[in-house]
């Protein structure tokens, strides 16, 4: 029989290859992933770069729903409010319009009218989160100003511009109307309609007609109120996609790199029970010499 005269290479080799997959299979444990490092498996880890990708996508899709979806339902209660302030115009003008009102009563009803004018202006120039919601895509700029040299008694600075926002791959939505669209449309002007009310009751001409001149504000208000509705509601239907697909990648993900721990902890202690018996090999060559084969 032909004894190897140094078999210590050969042992402690095998010794440090079993000890490499001992500690693979603590960072399999500690980590929950079979792939943590390219080599790993090449194909796999490839895939996971994907998947990551994709759900950071997803992730950041879903933080900018959240502040324009904010943003959508602050205007949406916005415009309740405009409807409920050109509810109150209108009956005030109702009252003044009484034929058994005096001069000094519709006076104090234009003044009433004044204040709401005012909650109008305020209401129109709605900021949310740094940026005017109705000033189209100027978003720096106060939408409205007092101006006593308009008609309306204020001044649209804002522009026509609507703000388009991607919110998923196949997903894009308008997230604005401009105030020149809401409260400044010809025909609807809602400052003009409040304004032309005022003048009315201090005039005591025409108050019936600048009633309906309101009315007819607050309908188209209420018409366009709509897109609102519809965009909140869009928003909540891509915000269940995209919760959807993140849950689906995050399933993806464990399937393509998550370890078997079950597997892996068998496998570890096989390792770790392999390198002791080498370990222990090594301690028994080193009493035993070349006479002890000849025996």
């Amino acid at each position: 029989m032909r004894v190897n005269p140094n078999p210590y290479p050969d042992i402690l080799a095998a010794v440090e290859r079993t000890q490499q997959q001992v500690n693979t299979d603590e960072q399999e444990i500690a980590s929950g992933q079979s792939v943590n490092v390219p080599s790993d498996n090449p194909a796999a880890a490839a895939s996971l770069v994907q998947n990551a990708d994709q759900t950071s996508q997803a992730d950041q899709f879903e933080r900018s729903l959240g502040s324009i979806q904010g943003e959508i339902q602050s205007a949406d209660s916005t415009l309740n409010s405009v409807t409920t302030a050109l509810q109150q115009a209108i009956a005030l003008g109702v009252e003044g319009a009484n034929g058994t009102v005096s001069a000094t009563d519709r006076q104090a009803i234009a003044t009433q009218l004044q204040g709401i004018q005012n909650q109008l202006l305020s209401l129109a120039n709605l900021p949310y989160q740094g940026n005017y919601v109705f000033a189209g895509t100027a978003t720096q700029t106060a939408p409205y100003v007092l101006d006593s040299s308009s008609p309306s008694g204020v001044t649209y600075q804002g522009n026509t511009g609507t703000n388009n926002v991607t919110l998923g791959s196949q997903f894009t939505l308008q997230a604005n109307l401009p105030g020149s669209q809401l409260f400044s449309a010809s025909g609807n002007d809602v400052f003009l309609s409040v304004q032309n009310l005022i003048s009315s009751l201090q005039s005591g001409i025409g108050i019936g007609t600048a009633v309906t001149g309101v009315g007819s504000a607050l309908s188209y208000i209420n018409e366009k109120q709509v897109f609102y509705s519809n965009a909140s509601s869009q928003l909540t239907a891509q915000q269940t996609y995209l919760s959807s697909e993140t849950t689906q990648l995050a399933e993806q993900q464990n399937t393509i790199g998550g370890a078997d721990l079950t597997a892996v902890v068998s496998n570890l202690t096989a390792s770790q029970t392999s390198v002791q018996a080498a370990l222990e090999a090594v301690g028994q060559t080193a009493q035993l010499n070349l006479f002890s084969y000849l025996k």
